[in-house]
């Protein structure tokens, strides 16, 4: 592995058996939709700006998540789940990328490649990283700014080498899910810079600079949003992501109480390596230094995070990234030591560990998830409206969906969907339309088409165990 290529190409070929293998077999679950549906009407309108549920617009998150998924679909031409969710698989391939790369003049050959594998074998990141959710992009972002700084630093280079190219991925995670991951990347350069006295860092111009470049690149995409929206509305919705949690609305003790032991489940098979280390078997004070800082910088901010009221676990995967930085450095070191008493002593045995933990990884990825897609073939609940809803529209026929929130099963209508917010908004030449329970009684009663009437068609579940109506316009002796 003393080979840069040789690494790259170790790399590569673990995130090519991990994170690609039956990628696109399982339905899109969870929040998946919300990243998806606004890509394709971004596709569908040529409005790259304001981001779009279902009829309504989307101010909850900023957008970047979205323009990735609209250019994988536009690159490879095709719309499915495995388009749709390799954008999330190569941001974890970016961050492995630079730690084989960038990282490798402060961990060197081994311990940089140690690192990368560490990265991409972690629960955490096998799971974040084959969804098309938020945290495996954001969380690759904060990673990237991360080991650019920490590289730069410990390399004495440029302080301003050090701040502008991780404040590029910092303004990009300003687009990805707003200011969270600050706290994660000023948590390890406050730590560093207390632990080596080196505070004048924190105060040079390029410091400076760097906030205005990360500040910039948010802003290049909000000040065209909030010209197109309201302040009144976007706002609200912005600043209610962050204060709800300060707040604990909805809050949940028993959920609460877990969020450290749940979080701590992310790193895992990792993170059972940590009550080995010794910072005092370093054998360089300066790399001791850096060691008890990148400690102290993964620490704060994962406890403290984890114990915001309105918290999820999920929200303190920034640290992840030093996590396998500090986890790198300490075997490099032979920094870990077996607890007093334990009969085996030799250093061999944590080699033994690491390329276990590495293959559990490579396991998970291609057994694992091609073998949950082939028992799960049958039970997907989304598909299978999906197909009850295709069977009764023709593929030529425009489908409407009436005042509709978010649903994944449009994903996966052949129909072409056209959205409306009311149902006197439909066109005279309306066949089909989807209403929710709410409009149920306006459809089936509204005389918009007189004298033809709607006629129900089919009740769907949709997948919140809620119910859409399928209605079709025809004559009222059809039925």
């Amino acid at each position: 592995m003393n080979s840069r290529l040789r690494a790259t190409f170790v790399v590569l070929l673990a995130w090519a058996v991990i994170y690609l293998p039956a990628l696109g077999s399982i339905a899109i679950k969870g929040e998946e939709g919300r990243r998806i549906l606004p890509a394709i009407r971004m596709l569908e309108s040529g409005d790259y700006i304001v981001p779009q549920v279902g009829s309504n617009p989307y101010f909850r998150k900023p957008p970047l998540v979205n323009w990735l998924v609209a250019a994988s679909f536009r690159f490879f031409g095709v719309r499915n789940e495995w388009t749709a969710r390799l954008p999330s698989a190569v941001a974890v391939l970016a961050v492995a990328i630079a730690f084989v790369t960038v990282a490798r003049a402060s961990l060197g050959p081994m311990g940089s490649t140690i690192a990368a594998l560490i990265w991409m074998t972690n629960i955490g990141m096998i799971e974040k990283g084959r969804l098309i959710e938020i945290e495996g992009l954001y969380v690759s972002l904060c990673g990237l700014a991360i080991i650019f700084w920490l590289t730069f630093w410990t390399q004495k280079k440029s302080p301003w080498l050090i701040w502008v190219p991780a404040s590029l991925f910092l303004g990009l995670g300003l687009l990805a899910k707003g200011p969270t991951h600050l706290i994660f990347f000023y948590a390890i350069v406050l730590a560093v810079l207390w632990r080596t006295k080196d505070w004048r860092l924190l105060f040079h111009p390029a410091h400076l600079a760097a906030i205005a470049i990360m500040l910039g690149i948010s802003a290049a995409w909000a000040i065209p949003f909030l010209h197109r929206t309201t302040t009144e509305l976007a706002v609200p919705k912005w600043s209610g992501q962050f204060t709800g949690r300060l707040r604990g609305v909805d809050f949940k003790f028993f959920s609460w109480i877990q969020n450290i032991p749940r979080a701590l489940i992310y790193f895992l098979p990792w993170v059972l390596l940590f009550p080995f280390v010794r910072f005092s078997k370093f054998r360089d004070a300066t790399q001791q230094r850096l060691a008890r800082a990148v400690a102290w910088g993964i620490a704060v901010p994962f406890l403290a995070i984890n114990l915001v009221p309105g918290a999820l676990p999920r929200y303190s995967m920034p640290v992840l990234a030093p996590a396998s930085w500090l986890l790198a450095m300490s075997y490099v070191e032979n920094a870990f030591q077996w607890p007093q008493g334990m009969a085996t002593r030799n250093n061999r045995a944590w080699t033994q560990i690491v390329v276990a933990f590495v293959g559990i990884g490579l396991v998970i990825g291609a057994i694992g998830y091609p073998l949950t897609a082939l028992i799960l073939r049958n039970r997907q609940q989304i598909k299978k409206a999906a197909a009850e809803i295709n069977r009764l529209v023709p593929a030529s026929e425009t489908l409407y969906a009436v005042d509709a929130d978010y649903q994944p099963v449009f994903f996966y209508l052949k129909a072409p969907l056209e959205y409306v917010s009311h149902i006197r908004d439909l066109p005279p030449n309306a066949h089909y339309f989807l209403v929710e329970t709410d409009n149920e009684a306006e459809a089936a009663a509204t005389q918009k088409w007189a004298p033809r009437h709607a006629h129900e068609l089919a009740r769907i579940q949709d997948y919140r165990k809620r119910e859409i109506l399928l209605f079709e316009v025809g004559p009222l002796d059809e039925h």
